[in-house]
């Protein structure tokens, strides 16, 4: 995801600094081409070698440093870099930043950096929360660094609070918002619906179907990523949310219904991927059914149709997509669903094809609109939200 892409590590001398290593590692996995500077103080905590061994590039700590494959290093890489990583930050390194101070190689190559610049305090809570290092803080925040925001617990001196650098997913996610994709959708309001939904028999059972919600998740990452604010309605799954994502959890039909249809008007593009149950037990027992000897019938009604609603209330300019999964005739069904539900696209795919459905890491899909209909191979899910995207904004 980050193939080609150059990626700055700045490093100051916080304990912290020995998760830059999996940080660097994890990124190098991802295709960057990641470049580590540190502090002098930080290689007292961790050597500038592990980070050229992970890198296959060299570390800078000494701003006199030569460079034999880059010139002017610290303009360089500032100025060619996607992005530009520093964490830990001490309350110096951050002091400095927002006091535009270039005194060594790490505070040298951010003033002349052109990318988006992130930036993760790190220190003792005392620290953290003195009136000076906050305003610090705020200071760069109102040039339009990206903060991240300190994470609470025991502190390595002992204290418990925050100011804990926060894990190296969560560095690696800021990275990914930051470069991996081209910010086609800023400024789009895109909601997703993801999972399953339950509806309760009686407080021990329920009715749902095999989603697992990877499908929506993988629209709402993608959605993210490309710059679009983005809300998830997703029924219960086992996977985690993405990061940046408006996260709205239900648990029914009745729900998820009430969810999407109060945050319809505000939405530029809607995505209804969720598994939603199309009927519901009549009556929910307030306690246990036993059971009996003879066999049982639990009488169902039909729950709100959630994307008939949108095609019958949509607002001007507001694209929907909907989803339909099948088992027979699918490129029929769809079509017909497309018309009878007023919607702009559906996404279809056949249960039955290998390495389509619940459960998988790929999908089969085909696109469905009024003037078309586009077959995709065997892609990822990650793949598939792109492609997915792709065309709806090809028909907006």
């Amino acid at each position: 995801m980050l193939k080609n892409k150059r990626i700055i590590l700045g490093i100051s001398g916080g304990i912290a600094a020995y998760k830059m290593a999996n940080v660097a590692s994890m990124l190098v996995k991802l295709g960057a081409d990641v470049h580590v500077i540190m502090t002098e103080a930080a290689t007292h905590f961790i050597t500038p070698q592990t980070f050229e061994v992970l890198t296959k590039n060299k570390c800078y700590v000494d701003i006199f440093e030569r460079d034999g494959n880059i010139h002017v290093p610290h303009v360089t890489l500032a100025t060619t870099a996607d992005a530009f990583l520093i964490a830990p930050a001490t309350a110096d390194v951050v002091g400095k930043i927002a006091n535009g101070i270039a005194d060594d190689m790490l505070t040298s190559t951010i003033l002349p950096a052109l990318c988006p610049v992130i930036i993760a305090p790190s220190m003792n809570v005392h620290m953290y929360e003195n009136k000076i290092v906050q305003s610090n803080i705020d200071k760069l925040k109102s040039f339009g660094y990206e903060i991240i925001e300190a994470a609470s617990g025991y502190l390595a001196c002992g204290d418990v609070g925050k100011g804990k650098l926060p894990s190296e997913e969560i560095l690696v996610d800021y990275i990914l918002k930051a470069c991996a994709k081209e910010k086609d959708l800023a400024g789009k309001n895109i909601l997703v619906t993801a999972g399953p939904t339950k509806e309760s028999i009686d407080p021990v059972r329920y009715i749902t179907n095999h989603s697992t919600g990877k499908m929506g998740y993988a629209i709402a990452k993608m959605a993210m990523l490309r710059g679009a604010n983005v809300t998830l309605v997703t029924g219960e799954t086992n996977i985690t949310p993405p990061s940046f994502v408006d996260v709205v959890k239900v648990i029914s039909a009745k729900d998820m219904y009430e969810a999407v249809t109060s945050r319809r008007d505000s939405q530029d593009i809607i995505i209804k991927s969720a598994a939603v149950a199309d009927y519901r037990p009549i009556n929910v027992a307030e306690d246990k059914i036993k059971k009996s000897d003879g066999d049982m019938s639990i009488p169902l009604e039909r729950t709100d149709d959630i994307l008939a609603y949108l095609g019958a209330n949509k607002k001007p300019g507001q694209f929907i997509c909907g989803f339909s999964m099948e088992t027979q005739n699918m490129l029929e069904n769809s079509r017909a669903k497309l018309v009878k539900k007023n919607v702009d696209m559906i996404a279809a795919n056949n249960l039955k094809q290998e390495g389509a459905g619940f459960g998988t890491d790929t999908n089969i899909i085909t696109l469905i609109t009024k003037d078309e209909v586009v077959e995709l191979p065997m892609l990822s899910k990650d793949a598939v939200a792109d492609s997915i995207l792709d065309a709806i904004l090809s028909n907006v």
